[in-house]
Protein backbone atom coordinates (compact mmCIF):
# COMPACT_ATOMS: atom_id res chain seq x y z
CA UNK A 1 0.00 0.00 0.00
CA UNK A 2 1.21 3.79 -1.19
CA UNK A 3 2.14 6.11 1.90
CA UNK A 4 1.02 9.40 1.90
CA UNK A 5 3.43 12.28 1.12
CA UNK A 6 3.26 16.00 1.60
CA UNK A 7 5.36 18.06 -0.22
CA UNK A 8 6.07 22.47 -0.03
CA UNK A 9 7.54 24.77 -2.62
CA UNK A 10 9.36 27.70 -0.90
CA UNK A 11 11.24 30.54 -2.63
CA UNK A 12 11.45 34.42 -2.04
CA UNK A 13 9.45 37.02 -3.95
CA UNK A 14 10.39 36.89 -7.58
CA UNK A 15 11.73 33.22 -7.43
CA UNK A 16 9.30 31.84 -9.87
CA UNK A 17 7.38 29.56 -7.09
CA UNK A 18 3.59 29.87 -9.44
CA UNK A 19 5.36 29.34 -12.74
CA UNK A 20 7.19 26.39 -11.47
CA UNK A 21 3.77 24.60 -9.70
CA UNK A 22 1.80 25.59 -13.18
CA UNK A 23 4.56 23.20 -15.02
CA UNK A 24 4.90 20.59 -12.65
CA UNK A 25 1.32 20.11 -12.62
CA UNK A 26 0.52 18.70 -15.15
CA UNK A 27 3.35 15.95 -15.32
CA UNK A 28 2.09 15.42 -11.79
CA UNK A 29 -1.75 14.94 -12.60
CA UNK A 30 -0.22 12.64 -15.48
CA UNK A 31 1.75 10.16 -12.89
CA UNK A 32 -0.81 10.37 -9.90
CA UNK A 33 -4.29 11.49 -10.97
CA UNK A 34 -6.60 11.69 -8.11
CA UNK A 35 -4.21 11.72 -5.56
CA UNK A 36 -2.82 14.45 -6.00
CA UNK A 37 -4.08 17.53 -3.84
CA UNK A 38 -2.10 21.06 -5.01
CA UNK A 39 -3.01 23.90 -2.53
CA UNK A 40 -1.15 27.01 -1.01
CA UNK A 41 -0.66 29.07 1.50
CA UNK A 42 -2.06 31.54 2.95
CA UNK A 43 -5.40 30.12 1.59
CA UNK A 44 -6.34 26.68 0.17
CA UNK A 45 -9.84 27.46 2.31
CA UNK A 46 -12.53 29.65 2.45
CA UNK A 47 -11.24 30.99 6.11
CA UNK A 48 -8.36 30.61 5.06
CA UNK A 49 -8.29 32.85 1.83
CA UNK A 50 -10.05 35.58 3.88
CA UNK A 51 -6.84 35.57 5.96
CA UNK A 52 -5.12 36.17 2.78
CA UNK A 53 -7.07 39.06 1.66
CA UNK A 54 -6.23 40.50 4.89
CA UNK A 55 -2.84 39.95 6.00
CA UNK A 56 -1.30 40.63 2.49
CA UNK A 57 -3.95 43.42 1.35
CA UNK A 58 -1.73 46.39 1.09
CA UNK A 59 -4.85 48.70 2.54
CA UNK A 60 -3.08 47.50 5.73
CA UNK A 61 0.06 48.90 6.06
CA UNK A 62 -0.29 49.53 9.58
CA UNK A 63 -0.39 45.96 10.35
CA UNK A 64 1.87 45.04 13.70
CA UNK A 65 4.57 42.25 12.37
CA UNK A 66 3.37 39.84 15.29
CA UNK A 67 -0.17 40.46 13.70
CA UNK A 68 0.61 39.32 10.71
CA UNK A 69 2.57 36.00 11.82
CA UNK A 70 -0.40 35.01 14.28
CA UNK A 71 -2.51 35.50 11.08
CA UNK A 72 -0.59 33.18 8.96
CA UNK A 73 -0.52 30.50 11.75
CA UNK A 74 -3.86 31.04 11.91
CA UNK A 75 -4.58 30.60 8.46
CA UNK A 76 -2.49 27.64 8.46
CA UNK A 77 -3.91 25.71 11.05
CA UNK A 78 -7.62 26.06 9.44
CA UNK A 79 -6.52 24.98 5.91
CA UNK A 80 -4.32 21.64 7.97
CA UNK A 81 -7.35 20.28 9.28
CA UNK A 82 -9.52 20.85 6.53
CA UNK A 83 -6.89 20.20 3.62
CA UNK A 84 -3.95 18.43 4.27
CA UNK A 85 -4.66 16.52 7.25
CA UNK A 86 -7.54 14.62 5.39
CA UNK A 87 -5.78 14.31 2.28
CA UNK A 88 -2.86 13.10 4.23
CA UNK A 89 -5.18 10.50 5.95
CA UNK A 90 -6.38 9.19 2.66
CA UNK A 91 -2.91 8.50 1.32
CA UNK A 92 -2.85 11.28 -1.12
CA UNK A 93 0.16 12.99 -2.55
CA UNK A 94 -0.46 16.90 -1.66
CA UNK A 95 1.34 19.90 -2.76
CA UNK A 96 1.72 23.01 -1.45
CA UNK A 97 2.90 26.31 -2.05
CA UNK A 98 4.10 27.60 0.58
CA UNK A 99 4.17 26.42 4.65
CA UNK A 100 5.95 26.84 7.57
CA UNK A 101 9.44 27.60 5.87
CA UNK A 102 7.96 30.72 4.57
CA UNK A 103 6.44 32.19 7.99
CA UNK A 104 10.06 31.37 9.32
CA UNK A 105 11.59 33.47 6.92
CA UNK A 106 9.06 36.28 6.26
CA UNK A 107 8.02 36.84 9.89
CA UNK A 108 10.53 35.50 11.70
CA UNK A 109 13.43 37.06 9.93
CA UNK A 110 12.30 39.34 7.52
CA UNK A 111 10.33 41.21 10.44
CA UNK A 112 12.76 40.41 13.06
CA UNK A 113 10.27 38.46 14.93
CA UNK A 114 12.74 35.91 16.50
CA UNK A 115 13.36 32.75 14.04
CA UNK A 116 12.63 30.33 16.92
CA UNK A 117 9.51 32.36 18.42
CA UNK A 118 7.51 32.18 14.56
CA UNK A 119 8.72 28.87 14.76
CA UNK A 120 7.32 27.70 17.90
CA UNK A 121 3.91 29.98 17.22
CA UNK A 122 3.48 27.38 13.82
CA UNK A 123 4.30 24.61 16.36
CA UNK A 124 0.77 25.39 17.94
CA UNK A 125 -0.66 26.04 14.65
CA UNK A 126 0.42 22.62 12.82
CA UNK A 127 0.59 19.96 15.10
CA UNK A 128 4.27 19.44 14.97
CA UNK A 129 3.73 18.89 11.16
CA UNK A 130 6.03 19.62 8.31
CA UNK A 131 6.50 18.46 4.44
CA UNK A 132 8.46 14.98 4.15
CA UNK A 133 10.02 17.19 1.21
CA UNK A 134 10.35 20.78 0.09
CA UNK A 135 11.96 22.42 -2.62
CA UNK A 136 13.83 25.65 -2.27
CA UNK A 137 13.83 28.14 -5.15
CA UNK A 138 16.70 30.45 -4.72
CA UNK A 139 17.50 33.70 -6.26
CA UNK A 140 19.25 36.80 -5.31
CA UNK A 141 17.32 39.54 -3.79
CA UNK A 142 17.60 42.39 -6.69
CA UNK A 143 16.61 39.90 -9.32
CA UNK A 144 13.76 38.76 -7.20
CA UNK A 145 12.49 42.16 -6.64
CA UNK A 146 13.02 43.11 -10.45
CA UNK A 147 11.22 40.38 -11.90
CA UNK A 148 8.30 41.04 -9.39
CA UNK A 149 8.06 44.62 -11.06
CA UNK A 150 9.02 43.90 -14.42
CA UNK A 151 6.95 40.38 -15.22
CA UNK A 152 4.82 40.29 -12.22
CA UNK A 153 0.67 39.56 -13.36
CA UNK A 154 -1.02 38.32 -10.49
CA UNK A 155 -1.27 40.36 -7.94
CA UNK A 156 1.44 42.42 -6.23
CA UNK A 157 0.72 42.68 -2.36
CA UNK A 158 1.88 44.18 0.76
CA UNK A 159 5.47 42.03 1.26
CA UNK A 160 6.67 42.46 -2.26
CA UNK A 161 6.56 46.58 -1.47
CA UNK A 162 9.24 45.97 1.25
CA UNK A 163 12.72 46.98 1.16
CA UNK A 164 15.47 45.29 -0.35
CA UNK A 165 17.32 44.71 3.01
CA UNK A 166 13.72 42.66 4.47
CA UNK A 167 13.92 40.28 0.74
CA UNK A 168 17.78 39.89 1.31
CA UNK A 169 17.05 38.58 5.24
CA UNK A 170 13.56 36.68 4.09
CA UNK A 171 16.52 34.40 1.48
CA UNK A 172 19.11 34.68 4.04
CA UNK A 173 16.88 32.75 6.61
CA UNK A 174 15.92 30.57 4.19
CA UNK A 175 19.46 29.39 3.06
CA UNK A 176 20.00 29.01 6.73
CA UNK A 177 16.96 26.57 6.75
CA UNK A 178 18.10 24.51 4.01
CA UNK A 179 21.40 24.00 5.58
CA UNK A 180 19.74 22.98 8.67
CA UNK A 181 17.08 20.37 7.12
CA UNK A 182 19.34 19.01 4.17
CA UNK A 183 17.17 15.70 4.09
CA UNK A 184 14.25 17.63 3.42
CA UNK A 185 15.04 20.48 1.77
CA UNK A 186 16.40 20.93 -1.54
CA UNK A 187 17.77 24.23 -3.00
CA UNK A 188 17.25 24.88 -7.25
CA UNK A 189 18.66 28.00 -8.89
CA UNK A 190 15.53 30.08 -9.90
CA UNK A 191 18.05 32.01 -12.54
CA UNK A 192 17.22 29.21 -14.51
CA UNK A 193 14.85 28.99 -16.99
CA UNK A 194 11.36 27.73 -16.26
CA UNK A 195 11.69 24.46 -18.16
CA UNK A 196 15.06 23.40 -17.03
CA UNK A 197 14.01 23.91 -13.34
CA UNK A 198 10.84 21.78 -14.18
CA UNK A 199 13.16 18.96 -15.25
CA UNK A 200 14.98 19.60 -12.23
CA UNK A 201 12.52 19.35 -9.91
CA UNK A 202 10.43 16.72 -11.70
CA UNK A 203 13.90 14.30 -11.08
CA UNK A 204 14.11 15.81 -7.79
CA UNK A 205 10.32 14.60 -6.77
CA UNK A 206 10.53 10.84 -8.53
CA UNK A 207 13.44 10.26 -6.35
CA UNK A 208 11.68 11.19 -3.39
CA UNK A 209 8.65 9.14 -4.62
CA UNK A 210 10.87 6.22 -4.83
CA UNK A 211 12.24 6.30 -1.40
CA UNK A 212 9.53 6.95 0.34
CA UNK A 213 7.46 4.37 -1.07
CA UNK A 214 5.19 6.23 -2.83
CA UNK A 215 4.74 4.98 -6.30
Amino acid sequence: MKNSFFMSIEGPDGAGKTTLINLLLPHLEEKLGDDLVSTREPGGVRISEKIRDLVLGVEYPEMDGRTEALLFAAARSQHLVEVILPALKENKFVLSDRFVDSSIAYQGAGRELGVKEVADINKFATRNIEPDFTIYLDIPSEIGIQRIMANRTDEVNRLDKDALNFHIKVRSAYLKLAEDNPTRIFTLDATKTPEVLTQEALELINKQLEKGDYL
